[in-house]
Parts: C-alpha cells; sequence; structure tokens
C-alpha cells in the first residue's frame, strides 16, 4: 500500500502531459523541491484545480508511486496571483529557485525565504526578486565577497571596483588592472548587496534605486546567475 505524504507547497512552474494530465515542480516545506503529477487536472470536473496552479501556496498531499509521485490533494492557502509586472517578477524568483535547488531535501530556510518573498511581492518589486536572489545563494553557499577585494583581501575602498563573477566577489582596481576580468560595480550597487545580505527589510523597502543602479544589479545579478549554473554543470 502506498504512503501518502502530506505538506506545504508553493506551485513553481507546469508542464502538460498526455490528454489530461499536468506535471508541476513545487516547493515543500518538509521535502524540498519534487515534481508531482496531477493525473485528469484538465478535466472539468477535477477537484485538483482548485488548489493546483502556478504561484498557488497550497497544503497537499501526495503518493510515491513506481516510477513518479501522484498529486492526490491540494487545498488552496493562498494565490499568489496579482498583476503582470508581480507576475513577470514571480517567475524570475520560481526560475531562480527551481534552477539552483537541486535534488529532493528539506531545507527550512529556503522554504521562509520562498514564503516571506512571495509575501512581499505586491511592495518594491524588483527589489523583492533581487532579495530573493542574492539569500538564496547564501543559503546555498554562494554569497559573493562585497566588504574586501577577494583577489588581494585589501579592505574594498569606494572607488573603481569590479565584480568577478569567476573569482566569487568584488575585486579592486589594481587587482582588475593585473587580471583583466570582471564588471565594473559602483559603490552605491555594493551597499544594496550589503543590505540584502544583512536582510535588511525595513531598509529596503523605502529604498529608491536609480535606473543607473538598477542597471547595474541586473547585469551582475544575470552574469553571477549564469556562471553558477555553468558551474553546476561541469
Amino acid at each position: 500500500m502506498f504512503t501518502r505524504h502530506r505538506t506545504k507547497a508553493l506551485f513553481l512552474k507546469k508542464t502538460n502531459q498526455g490528454e489530461t494530465n499536468q506535471v508541476f515542480t513545487v516547493y515543500t516545506k518538509d521535502f524540498g523541491k519534487l515534481k508531482v503529477t496531477a493525473k485528469a487536472i484538465r478535466k472539468i470536473k477535477s477537484k485538483l484545480k482548485s488548489g493546483a496552479e502556478i504561484f498557488y501556496y497550497s497544503e497537499i498531499e501526495f503518493i510515491q508511486g513506481k516510477t513518479h509521485k501522484i498529486l492526490t490533494d491540494a487545498d488552496l492557502i493562498r494565490k499568489f496571483r496579482k498583476s503582470l509586472p508581480q507576475m513577470q517578477i514571480a517567475y524570475k524568483i520560481t526560475r531562480a529557485l527551481d534552477d539552483l535547488v537541486k535534488g529532493e531535501e528539506e531545507d527550512k530556510k529556503i522554504w521562509n525565504l520562498a514564503i516571506e518573498t512571495f509575501e512581499r511581492l505586491e511592495h518594491n518589486r524588483e527589489i523583492v526578486y533581487y532579495y530573493f536572489f542574492w539569500n538564496l545563494l547564501t543559503i546555498l553557499g554562494y554569497q559573493p565577497e562585497v566588504w574586501h577585494c577577494v583577489s588581494c583581501q585589501k579592505k574594498l575602498i569606494p572607488l573603481n571596483l569590479y565584480f568577478d563573477s569567476g573569482r566569487g566577489g568584488v575585486i579592486c582596481k589594481d587587482c582588475f588592472t593585473m587580471q583583466k576580468a570582471g564588471k565594473e560595480i559602483s559603490p552605491e550597487t555594493i551597499k544594496i548587496l550589503r543590505i540584502f545580505f544583512k536582510k535588511r527589510w525595513t531598509i529596503l523597502s523605502k529604498l529608491k534605486i536609480n535606473n543607473q543602479y538598477k542597471k547595474s544589479l541586473a547585469i551582475i545579478s544575470e552574469d553571477y546567475f549564469a556562471h553558477i549554473l555553468k558551474a553546476n554543470t561541469i
């Protein structure tokens, strides 16, 4: 007889399977990231429809079949489906969570960060994504060095600084001159990263970031994201 498991879950993405099934990627409180198959969910009378959808926060029940997990129940707790801009940020959050977290393993820190982030999605949308992204990296052991030069270890002076994804942090002007690797990063962007790592949400919620620093933050984030994904596939 199959064992039934019950846990809270955040629905990250879905794919259709056959004519009526869907496979969901979910992040759960007690089991980490899972893939569960919702059989016949695309039928009009499916009882799973009300609690299983992208960006839903639900209490789910599943059983382990011979080859995959079968979703047997989904009771909606909250819908994290808002405006189009919020949805776009939500997709970025779930992409980072799905791409960076591998395997089925409980992690309460990741779970709490994910729920906290979605609950704050209504405000400061871009900041919410970067808050999630950089703190997820910290939990996974990828927090970059932003207080000292990652190459020479000297304390950073707020002038002519560069972010080197390959070395895992900020480098000073002298090291950049020798190594010729890294992307220019402003002292203001570094300050923002430090606030992320200290999880000072009260400060972040009031922070006004101009377009120049937003662009810098986006470039650094995507570059580091790509570097980590590449390193994990080698």
